[in-house]
């Protein structure tokens, strides 16, 4: 069976990657991190992108996926469309932060989006927000966060998680925002604590049903071999690092928690 291949700079796509596989058990996955070129969001635009599509393309082939999700809003920035031009026949899904949603649902005509340095200064965030209201978008961008959620997660008692999302919100409350998007897929490991400290006056939003339903869409689109008699088993769900050194305790971890077998792209 053709797996569905997830892709991010780092542990972000994971919350996403785990929502598929809980509704569709049946399906493979492979799950490939950028760990070499991590963080994504310090990188100009024009290189991410040729880093971007010289990764996926060596992937690709090594693994013939049969629809490619960018689970991280910054690589869909920068990479989605020169993805499409040079693999027309695959399938691609990107994650767009939930801009529409926040604009429809703001009272206050203010929409915050916290995201990494390269999505927050990006047009196109605002160009979304005008196409369904006149609400002004007022971006924080917050790589120390990613890092935080990258590096620090496992061993941040619960309270320091909560006072980093406090930090972030008491700024978004000074200018009047009362809906907030996490455009950071890495961000989606502390919803819990952003949606409580947002409450009562600032609804949080975020994509992962979203791009499970999208994902689910295509796999119903694509033709069955009504020749073959048995349906193939799926293949074992495997986590990729690019890298050319031994994968870190923190990664080894993650495989486990996971199920995944665990190995380095040059290693395919």
């Amino acid at each position: 069976m053709e797996p569905v291949l997830f892709f991010d700079s780092g542990i972000g796509g994971i919350p996403y990657c785990r929502h598929f596989l809980g509704r569709n058990p049946g399906e493979s996955t492979v799950y490939l991190a950028d760990r070499a070129n991590f963080p994504y969001g310090k990188w100009e635009k024009q290189k991410l992108s040729g880093i971007i599509v010289s990764l996926m393309e060596q992937v690709i082939r090594a693994i013939n996926p049969k629809i490619a999700v960018i689970v991280c809003n910054t690589a869909t920035i920068a990479g989605l469309a020169q993805l499409r031009e040079r693999f027309p026949s695959l399938p691609f899904v990107g994650t767009v932060p939930a801009v529409k949603p926040a604009t429809l649902a703001s009272k206050s005509g203010k929409v915050g989006v916290l995201g990494t340095e390269l999505t927050v200064k990006e047009p196109y965030i605002r160009d979304i927000s005008a196409q369904y209201g006149n609400s002004e978008v007022i971006g924080i961008a917050a790589p120390e966060l990613v890092e935080f959620v990258e590096t620090h997660l496992d061993t941040a008692a619960p309270e320091e998680r909560r006072s980093i999302a406090r930090s972030y919100l008491n700024q978004f409350r000074a200018a009047g925002v009362d809906s907030l998007v996490l455009g950071c897929t890495h961000f989606l490991f502390l919803q819990e604590e952003f949606q409580q400290e947002a409450a009562p006056d600032i609804t949080v939003f975020e994509s992962i049903n979203g791009i499970t339903h999208r994902i689910e869409s295509l796999i119903a689109a694509i033709p069955q071999n009504e020749n073959q008699p048995n349906v193939p088993l799926p293949m074992p769900n495997r986590l990729l690092l690019t890298g050319s050194s031994a994968p870190e305790p923190s990664w080894i971890k993650w495989a486990d928690r996971l199920g995944f077998t665990l190995s380095l792209l040059g290693d395919l």
